[in-house]
């Protein structure tokens, strides 16, 4: 199964504010099969000790150590925000990418992450896609070359 697919893509959704996004990026992780409920809380407890925040508008929550039983399958969701919210200090981020990995399958995908991020076309279009079709093609697997 693909690391990020189409159900686990919420588009134009809108967050009251930073533990509410974690929270509706780890449902989408949820509700696809990719883990338990309690991984979601292991997400809000990461973000309480570090920041998941890239910059750019966007962050990456993801679970602690002690949730790695929580996984079930590797899996990344997105959350796009159309609003945003505040993240910390005086940032706002309008992309939040849930990660469930349980070993290194999410690697290509934070490496394509960190190219599209760094691409503000790239980024643009992907805080205003309409078009789940688009956030695959940009953060979905690659094949490797």
């Amino acid at each position: 199964m693909a690391i990020l697919s189409k159900d686990r893509i919420s588009l134009q959704a809108s967050a009251t504010d930073k533990a509410d996004a974690i929270r509706k990026a780890g449902e989408l992780l949820v509700n696809s099969g990719c883990v338990l409920p309690e991984y979601v809380d292991g997400m809000l407890a990461r973000e309480q000790s570090m920041s998941t925040s890239l910059g750019n508008g966007v962050a990456i929550p993801h679970g602690i150590y002690e949730n790695r039983g929580h996984i079930l399958q590797t899996g990344i969701s997105v959350l796009q925000l159309t609003d945003g919210v505040e993240w910390d200090e005086g940032e706002k981020v309008f992309m939040v990418i849930g990660i469930a990995a349980s070993s290194d399958e999410h690697v290509g995908v934070l490496s394509n992450l960190a190219d599209v991020i760094d691409d503000e076309e790239n980024l643009a279009e992907l805080l205003k896609t309409d078009d789940p079709d688009v956030v695959v093609k940009y953060l979905g697997e690659k094949e490797p070359s």
